[in-house]
């Protein structure tokens, strides 16, 4: 038997212990939800199913790449992203505009929606609602100043079965000097994507891009569905990739593939290169590729000069 004392003793630490107890159990709470809305920044997933006929329900995401996935498409949906990139976007040259450049890849099973980019409250159409026979879809870029209102609106378009629409769509946003890797329906003119770097922007792509490869072309094919060109690489040296783009089980030698536009008319043959790039929804697109003794060659007088952006363990 306990005293009055001791009973009242030991419900004091019973409150204690269940309101500490409660106390976690709100803050994993807060912590799980947080980390929930965190996750929910870079992407969306909802249904129509839940959204009355002509309503438009608003998004925002902020992160610099996600997907969304608009399920049974019904009424609008308008999207605004909004990354956390750094406010000024510095291209291959050292040069600054704070341009953003975004683009959309949609799936193959892209149905029920059209696609628009709203900027200043007008429409332009990016990815139509697709037929079961409709070629794949191409990825569609587009470009902002800082300021400029622009958003993604889709419209779900109007079927009597909708149990099998699914809009759905990656997007990626970068600084403007990777608007030159990027494949839109309207691409930049072949002579600017083309063109080789000069010194300058070679040692910046060093430093700045996604992949730096000291390698080889073993062929070159063409993918008519991207209308590129995919250089298969044998690398042997594999400075710096963002990505697992080159693997292989020898040490010294390892494979990749890299794309560029097909007006490029980039051919296989002999050398040693230097591959640089960025990742576009994971493949590998070619920024600069100068010869190795070339990029030898200005990496050493810019070294001599002190005007390296940045070391590379060089041979």
């Amino acid at each position: 038997e306990y005293s009055t004392e001791e009973l009242y003793g030991n419900l004091v630490q019973w409150l204690k212990w269940t309101n500490r107890q409660c106390f976690i159990a709100v803050k994993d709470g807060f912590v799980l939800d947080a980390e929930r809305k965190r996750a929910d920044q870079c992407s969306w997933r909802g249904s129509g199913l839940s959204q009355q006929q002509g309503s438009v329900e608003q998004i925002s995401l902020h992160c610099s790449e996600g997907t969304l996935d608009w399920l049974y498409p019904k009424g609008a949906l308008r999207l605004t992203l909004s990354p956390r990139l750094p406010s000024v976007a510095v291209g291959p040259s050292g040069s600054s505009s704070g341009l953003i450049t975004a683009c959309v890849k949609p799936s193959e099973q892209f149905h029920g929606a059209q696609l628009y980019l709203e900027r200043d409250g007008v429409l332009e159409l990016l990815v139509g609602d697709r037929l079961e026979s409709s070629p794949p879809p191409r990825v569609r870029c587009f470009s902002r100043l800082p300021g400029e209102r622009v958003a993604l609106f889709l419209q779900a378009t109007p079927h009597q079965d909708i149990s099998r629409r699914i809009a759905t769509f990656r997007y990626e946003l970068r600084g403007d000097w990777t608007a030159r890797l990027s494949l839109d329906s309207n691409p930049i003119s072949s002579e600017d994507a083309c063109r080789p770097c000069n010194n300058t922007e070679i040692l910046m792509a060093v430093c700045t891009s996604d992949f730096v490869v000291r390698g080889n072309i073993r062929s070159v094919d063409e993918d008519e569905n991207l209308r590129a060109a995919v250089i298969k690489v044998s690398a042997t040296r594999v400075f710096r990739q963002k990505y697992a783009l080159f693997t292989g089980s020898s040490r010294l030698s390892s494979r990749g593939e890299i794309r560029t536009l097909l007006q490029c008319g980039v051919k296989p043959g002999p050398g040693s290169f230097l591959f640089t790039g960025r990742v576009h929804f994971g493949e590998a697109w070619l920024g600069c590729a100068p010869r190795y003794k070339d990029f030898q060659r200005a990496y050493t007088i810019a070294k001599a000069a002190q005007q390296i952006p940045c070391e590379l363990p060089v041979d």
